[in-house]
């Protein structure tokens, strides 16, 4: 009895201390429910709008109504992935962005875009397309699909110096693609921006595309999700209480 009770107790401890066990919410790094303008983990600046609206909850943009979240203090981001939800209120091919994480000083950015390419799908945008193919597994938003809620993911993981670009649309794998061009890129503290509507703009805050819709919700994670793991996310809340670097926030979180 007692050696079978030891090693039960070994083998919990090996499992509670594998990293294959760690949460995803440990790598979260932006996080905003749009309840108000506040940023949820802490690492950014207030969200500015721009002729955009928090309504009920939402973050609402339309043509030349967009919003964007400055003052960055997190850690360098370089693997990642861009988390939204998202019902668009217009199919017009308006080429804006519900999630963009843009580089401040130079044209450096990667975004879940709409239609820019293709008609009514969604797709990686970047600069100069640089990140940028068709996804193998495209969606075409079908006609009823205005005020429809869709979650989409876009994540950019390590693979010998180039991104592995995979999308994920309601859970489901839009495949994956790695281009010639995909080098990996870095948006460290003091140098990074989230926009939604606008694709990206400078510091004039001048830019291309936008968006109609109305976003739930929208997350920055500094690790390329899983698809077990991107179908572990819900709405609103996260998927267990963090024990890694958000845990700092999480008092301040539970109190709001």
């Amino acid at each position: 009895m007692f050696k079978k009770t030891t090693l039960l107790g070994a083998a919990l401890t090996i499992l509670v201390a594998s990293p294959a066990f760690s949460s995803p919410d440990d790598h979260l790094v932006g996080w905003w429910k749009f309840d108000d303008l506040t940023e949820e983990t802490g690492n950014w600046g207030d969200l500015v709008l721009h002729g955009a609206s928090l309504e009920e909850g939402q973050l609402v943009v339309d043509r030349n109504k967009w919003a964007h979240c400055l003052e960055y203090t997190g850690d360098t981001i370089e693997e990642l992935s861009l988390v939204t939800w998202v019902s668009l209120d217009s199919l017009d091919k308006t080429n804006g962005s519900a999630l963009t994480l843009d580089k401040v000083t130079v044209d450096q950015f990667c975004a879940i875009v709409w239609a820019e390419r293709v008609n009514r799908q969604w797709m990686a945008g970047s600069s100069h397309f640089r990140r940028t193919d068709d996804f193998p597994n495209a969606v075409t938003e079908p006609d009823d699909s205005l005020g429809t809620q869709v979650y989409l993911v876009i994540t950019y993981k390590d693979n010998d110096g180039k991104y592995d670009i995979t999308g994920y649309r309601n859970g489901e794998s839009l495949g994956t693609y790695t281009t010639d061009q995909a080098q990996l890129r870095q948006w460290p503290a003091g140098d990074a921006e989230a926009t939604w509507g606008r694709r990206h703009v400078d510091a004039n805050r001048n830019g291309p595309g936008d968006l109609v819709a109305h976003i739930d919700e929208s997350r920055i994670y500094d690790t390329a999700l899983t698809q077990n793991e991107v179908n572990s996310l819900r709405l609103g809340g996260l998927s267990v209480e963090p024990s890694g670097k958000l845990a700092s926030q999480w008092g301040r979180l539970k109190s709001r």
